[in-house]
C-alpha cells in the first residue's frame, strides 16, 4: 500500500495520531462506504445488547416465585438472590465508568456481554445437577397416578396405605438431593451476580460513545432508540417466562402424562431454567458486533470545532504496551477525586442524582413484586399475569421513551425543555399511580383464617385451621394447598375440607365427601372440591381491567421523561466525564434507590 492509501486508511478507521477523522469520504478506497455509517453500526449493536440485558432481566424477574418453589427458600432469600446483581455492578461500575472511557469502550462493552452471557448460563445449572422435583401433597402419588391415597385420613388402614407410599416415594429419591437442592441456589446468586459485573460498561461507555460521535440533535433521538430497545427486550422476558412457566419443571426428563399437577397447581413449577439457556445464547450473540468496531468514529462536521471534545481527548491510551503507560495511568489515577468532586459539586447533577434515587425508590416495589401482586390480588396465574405484563404493559414504556426521543428531535427541545418535560411527565404520572391504591379486590374467603368452618365472615382472632369437621385428619399445619368447595370457600388444602375421597381426571384433581364442605343447595355436609383457591369473582375482575388501564397510561406518562433526563444529564456536566457521570448514576440507583435497571418500569 502506497502512502496515501495508508493515509486514507488511517482517517476511514477513524483515528489519526490518536484524533477522530473528520472526514466523511474516504478517498482512495471506493470499496469504503461513509465513515458515518460506523456510528450506525454501534448503535444497532447497542440496541441489541439493550434488549438481550432487559431480556434475561425481566426473564428473572418472571421467575422468583418458580426458583423460590424450587429451591424452597423463603421470601427474602430469593430478594438477596435479586439483590446479588446490584452487587456485582457496585463492584465495578466507578472503575468501568472512569477508565473504561480512555480505552477501547466497544471491546469493554463486549466483554461485559460476554460475562453476562456467562451468568445466565451458570443459573440454569442447578437444574441439570439437582435430582428431579418432588411436591409435598397427599392426593396422588407423584410418580404412580393409579394408587389414590385418601386427603383425610381418619383410620389406621389409611394412615397404612399413606406410610407405605410415603416410605416409597423416600426410597426413589436420592440420599444426598435434599442437600444438594439447599446450597444450589447460591448457584443461581452467583450467577446474577457475574451477570451485574457484566452489565456495568454498557451503559456509561455506550451511551458516552454515542454522545462523543453523534450530532447534537441526533443524540436524543439515538438514546430514545436505545432505550426503546431495553424495553422491547422485557416484552419477550415476560412472554418467554410466560412459556416457560406454563412446562413442568422437568419437561424432557420425565412423562408429563404422570404428572398430577397443573399450572393452578400452589404445587406447580414451570420450567425456570429453559428461558435462561435462551437468554444466555442471545447475549452470547450480542457481543460479536463490539468486537469488529474501532475504537473511535469520526465527528461530524458541526461538531468538528465544538467545545465538546471526546471523553478521550485528555487521555490517549493508544498502546497498552507502551512504557510511558504506567505514567499516564498513574495521571488518570491521581484526576479520578478531582473529577468526582467536579461532578458531585454541580447542582443540577446532583439534584437529579437526589431526584432519580426518589423516583426509582417509590417504584422499586411496582417493579419487582408486580407480577406476584397481580397473581395474589387479583387471583391470576404466573402464566397469565407474565402474558398480561409482556403484551400489554411493556409496550406502553416502549412507546412513552420513544415519543420522547421523538418529541426532542422534532421540537429541537434545550436542555431547559428537557428539564420541563421530565418534571411535568413525573408529576401527572405519580398522582395516576396514586389511584390504583384503591383498585383491589376484596379479601378471599379462606376457611380458618377469614372466614369460619361455619359460614360466617365473623372470625375470632384464635381461629385456626382446624375445626370439628376435620379434627381427625392429621392435616400437616405446614402445608398450603388450597382447594375451593362447591360452596365457594377455599381451604387450606384437601385434608383441612375433610375430603375422603379423590379422583382425577387427566391433570386435575376433585376431590369428594368433604366433611367441611357444606352443599350448597341440601345445606349438608359431604360436598366437593377441586384444586386450587376459588375464584374472586366478577367484582375483582372488572378492578383488574381498570388496574391495568391505569397502569398501562401511567407507565406510558412517567416513561415519556425518560430521554429528556437522559439528556439533561449529559449536557450539565463537562464531556470528558460523561461516562464517570453516568457510572455514578447507576451506583447511586443501585445502592440507594434499589432497583434494577436492566429492567424498566411495568
Amino acid at each position: 500500500m502506497d502512502p496515501s492509501h495508508r493515509e486514507s486508511a488511517q482517517l476511514c478507521s477513524g483515528s489519526s495520531y490518536g484524533r477522530p477523522s473528520s472526514m466523511c469520504q474516504c478517498p482512495g478506497l471506493s470499496a469504503k462506504k461513509r465513515c458515518c455509517e460506523g456510528l450506525k453500526i454501534f448503535l444497532a449493536a447497542m440496541c441489541f445488547v439493550y434488549f438481550a440485558k432487559a431480556l434475561s432481566g425481566s426473564y428473572l424477574k418472571s421467575t422468583i416465585t418458580q426458583i423460590e418453589k424450587r429451591f424452597e427458600i423463603p421470601s427474602s432469600l430469593v430478594g438477596i438472590i435479586d439483590g446479588s446483581f446490584e452487587i456485582g455492578n457496585l463492584l465495578v461500575i466507578l472503575l468501568v465508568s472512569y477508565f473504561g472511557a480512555k480505552l477501547h469502550r466497544p471491546k469493554l462493552i463486549g466483554s461485559g456481554c460476554l460475562l453476562m452471557s456467562l451468568g445466565t448460563f451458570l443459573i440454569a445449572v442447578p437444574h441439570f445437577i439437582m435430582g428431579r422435583y418432588t411436591y409435598e401433597g397427599t392426593p396422588f402419588h407423584p410418580f404412580n397416578s393409579t394408587i389414590a391415597v385418601p386427603p383425610c385420613l381418619r383410620d389406621s388402614k389409611d394412615q397404612k396405605l399413606y406410610s407405605e407410599i410415603e416410605k416409597s416415594r423416600m426410597n426413589t429419591d436420592h440420599g444426598c438431593d435434599g442437600d444438594l437442592a439447599s446450597t444450589m441456589w447460591l448457584c443461581v446468586l452467583l450467577g446474577n451476580l457475574l451477570r451485574g459485573v457484566g452489565e456495568a460498561p454498557i451503559q456509561p461507555l455506550g451511551i458516552s460513545y454515542i454522545d462523543d460521535y453523534a450530532r447534537e440533535d441526533n443524540t436524543a433521538f439515538y438514546i430514545g432508540c436505545i432505550q426503546t430497545a431495553a424495553v422491547i427486550g422485557p416484552i419477550f422476558g415476560f412472554l418467554l417466562g410466560s412459556f416457560c412457566a406454563s412446562l413442568f419443571v422437568d419437561v424432557g426428563f420425565v412423562d408429563l402424562n404422570q404428572v398430577p399437577i397443573t399450572p393452578q397447581d400452589s404445587r406447580w413449577v414451570g420450567a425456570w431454567w429453559l428461558g435462561y439457556l435462551v437468554a444466555g445464547a442471545i447475549s452470547l450473540f450480542a457481543t460479536i458486533p463490539f468486537w469488529f468496531l474501532p475504537k473511535e468514529q469520526p465527528r461530524p462536521d458541526l461538531r468538528k470545532n465544538s467545545s465538546t471534545p471526546s471523553e478521550q481527548s485528555k487521555f490517549i491510551l493508544e498502546d497498552l504496551k507502551d512504557p510511558k503507560i504506567e505514567g499516564q495511568l498513574l495521571r488518570m489515577s491521581k484526576d479520578f477525586l478531582p473529577s468526582l468532586k467536579d461532578l458531585l459539586g454541580n447542582p443540577v447533577f446532583f439534584l437529579y442524582l437526589c431526584g432519580s434515587v426518589f423516583q426509582f425508590n417509590s417504584l422499586v416495589g411496582m417493579v419487582t413484586y408486580k407480577p406476584k401482586y397481580i397473581e395474589q390480588q387479583y387471583g391470576q396465574t404466573s402464566t397469565q399475569t407474565n402474558l398480561i405484563i409482556g403484551l400489554i404493559n411493556i409496550p406502553a414504556v416502549a412507546l412513552g421513551i420513544f415519543s420522547g426521543g421523538l418529541i426532542m428531535k422534532k421540537f429541537r427541545i434545550n436542555i431547559l425543555g428537557a428539564a420541563k418535560l421530565l418534571l411535568i411527565s413525573a408529576v401527572i404520572g405519580y398522582l395516576m399511580l396514586m389511584t390504583l391504591f384503591v383498585l383491589g379486590c376484596e379479601r378471599s374467603t379462606v376457611a380458618g383464617l377469614t372466614f369460619s368452618y361455619e359460614g360466617s365472615a365473623q372470625i375470632s382472632s384464635q381461629e385456626s385451621p382446624n375445626s370439628q369437621c376435620n379434627l381427625q385428619c392429621l392435616c400437616p399445619k405446614d402445608h398450603w394447598d388450597p382447594v375451593c368447595g362447591d360452596n365457594g370457600v377455599t381451604y387450606y388444602s384437601a385434608c383441612y375440607a375433610g375430603c375422603r375421597m379423590s379422583n382425577r381426571t387427566g391433570n386435575t384433581a376433585v376431590y369428594y365427601n368433604c366433611s367441611c364442605v357444606m352443599q350448597p343447595l341440601l345445606g349438608l355436609s359431604g360436598g366437593s372440591a377441586t384444586a386450587g383457591p376459588c375464584s374472586k369473582g366478577r367484582h375483582c375482575s372488572r378492578m383488574f381491567l381498570y388496574f391495568m388501564a391505569i397502569s398501562v397510561v401511567t407507565s406510558f406518562t412517567l416513561s415519556l421523561g425518560g430521554t429528556p433526563g437522559y439528556i439533561l444529564l449529559l449536557r450539565c456536566i463537562k464531556p470528558e466525564l460523561k461516562s464517570l457521570a453516568l457510572g455514578i448514576y447507576t451506583m447511586a440507583i443501585r445502592v440507594l434507590g434499589k432497583n434494577k435497571l436492566d429492567t424498566v418500569i411495568v
